[in-house]
């Protein structure tokens, strides 16, 4: 079975998309391939997202992912993305959502906390719904 390619596409790459792919993988790496990608990007992953993600579900962000450009990443079925406010750039795809989230960067750790239980959530739902739609 080929699995389905998603990615989630924010500007710089470093939080919110990072996030993202990595509870993607996290809840279905057996039926998905997740990828971030961002228009720019950052010399390292968000160092608050980093810490909360290893502190909430322990996970390490930086063993397997870096800020990637949208370049980098293979073609794509599904593009998410995470409400950069600017246009972002065409990716081909089949379907194409926007998540409307605000980049937590340089706000509190409950802040942070609050986008990462928005990111699970609204993952879970996609996940709810792609089976659905498959049934």
């Amino acid at each position: 079975m080929n699995k389905k390619k998603v990615a989630f596409i924010c500007v710089h790459n470093s939080c919110r998309s990072q996030i993202a792919e990595a509870l993607g993988k996290k809840y279905a790496s057996d039926r998905y391939e997740f990828y971030s990608a961002g228009t720019e990007t950052k010399p390292k992953i968000n160092q608050d997202a980093v810490r909360l993600m290893k502190e909430l579900y322990g996970i390490d962000m930086e063993e397997e992912q870096y800020s990637k450009l949208l370049s980098d990443i293979p073609k794509v079925d599904i593009v998410i993305t995470m409400g950069c406010n600017v246009q972002c750039p065409f990716l081909p795809c089949e379907q194409r959502e926007d998540w409307g989230l605000d980049d937590p960067t340089g706000n509190s750790d409950d802040e942070f906390i609050k986008c990462i239980q928005k990111i699970d959530d609204k993952i879970n739902t996609f996940l709810k719904n792609e089976l659905e739609h498959l049934n």
